[in-house]
């Protein structure tokens, strides 16, 4: 499955054919069976996920080690975590476990992104109708970091949960939030912060689920003209920091797209349950696997670059740096021409 998501196979039996022809590689790697189509789909069915589940947060706890001196792009010293879900469309014929709407089933990716590297450090699949709020149940806040979360995760009970874990987090508010302004902070208006005010919320259910104070910021995007109001529990960082930090929830955005682009999680070699959730495990150790390699071995290109490479290298005994340094053209020696970025 491995193999599969390294060389863009697309079914069952597109990687039985593909294995079958590379019989003597397969041998040397410990393979002493032919590979079946059968054997395959056994193991896609009943082969608990959770194996992968597991191995890919070994692989995550390794990684982040790794990446931990990453730039994050704002002076924080402190672990920053960005929350988000995607949608991944299903057939409702062939996967009628995930009906999401009448004519059409899904799954959702609940992913928490620890935004240096950036590495996943959690991932919860769920069927396409749960509501992204509810996997904040599932989330254990860690003391001192900063949780960036778009407003649909906001319901003030499940983020009192963060102040009483000595967590952070920073959201947009929504529209029908009554706040009381208890302070009024001094804002540098150059810098695109319109107004920063400790507040408190007025209506009275909202206040039984958050009994503290909240901060408030506002803020004018420069370059867009977009003025976009925060909510966070911190009252320490500048207001400036908290926009800033906010910003960089795009980069959990830029992890769906990659992950879509660039690894096989959006057509299933199987239609169970089971089969889902293992394939989606698999493409995770693949991309952190990478991830791994990329860092150990101080590799300057992008883990898009390095797939591509490892896909039509993946039987070949030659070191990976070496492989590496060919795709270098002489009149660009560090290979920097049209190098992408992570993504």
């Amino acid at each position: 499955m491995t193999f599969a998501q390294l060389t863009y196979r697309d079914s069952l039996a597109d990687i039985e054919v593909c294995l079958r022809s590379r019989h003597d590689q397969l041998y040397r790697l410990g393979f002493r069976s032919t590979v079946a189509h059968s054997t395959l789909a056994d193991a896609n069915r009943e082969r608990d996920w959770c194996i992968y589940a597991a191995l890919a947060q070994r692989l995550i706890a390794r990684a982040r080690r790794l990446y931990a001196d990453e730039p994050l792009g704002v002076e924080l010293e402190q672990t920053v975590y960005a929350l988000d879900s995607t949608t991944i469309d299903l057939c409702l014929s062939l996967f009628p476990w995930a009906r999401f709407r009448a004519t059409k089933a899904a799954i959702k990716l609940h992913t928490l992104l620890d935004l240096r590297g950036p590495i996943p450090t959690m991932i919860a699949i769920s069927d396409g109708k749960q509501a992204d709020v509810r996997v904040l149940d599932e989330l254990i806040p860690e003391p001192g970091a900063f949780y960036v979360i778009d407003r649909g995760y906001v319901d003030f009970q499940r983020l009192y949960s963060f102040v009483l874990a000595g967590a952070f987090f920073v959201t947009r508010t929504k529209a029908g939030v009554r706040l009381n302004r208890l302070e009024s902070r001094p804002v540098d208006k150059s810098t695109g912060v319109r107004s920063d005010h400790i507040v408190w919320l007025s209506t009275p259910q909202s206040a039984a689920h958050y009994p503290d104070r909240l901060r408030r910021v506002s803020y004018k995007d420069p370059e867009s003209g977009k003025a976009l109001v925060f909510l966070t529990n911190n009252f320490d960082l500048p207001a400036l920091i908290i926009a800033q930090l906010y910003k960089c929830r795009w980069g959990v955005e830029l992890f769906f797209k990659w992950i879509k682009q660039n690894l096989r999680i959006k057509h299933f070699f199987g239609t169970t349950d089971n089969a889902v959730k293992t394939q989606v495990w698999i493409a995770v150790c693949v991309y952190v696997l990478v991830a791994i390699v990329r860092k150990q071995l101080r590799l300057e290109i992008s883990l898009s670059q390095l797939l591509q490479i490892l896909s039509v290298n993946v039987f070949e005994q030659i070191p990976l740096a070496e492989l590496v340094a060919k795709t270098r053209t002489q009149d660009d020696p560090d290979g920097t021409r049209n190098q992408l970025m992570l993504w």
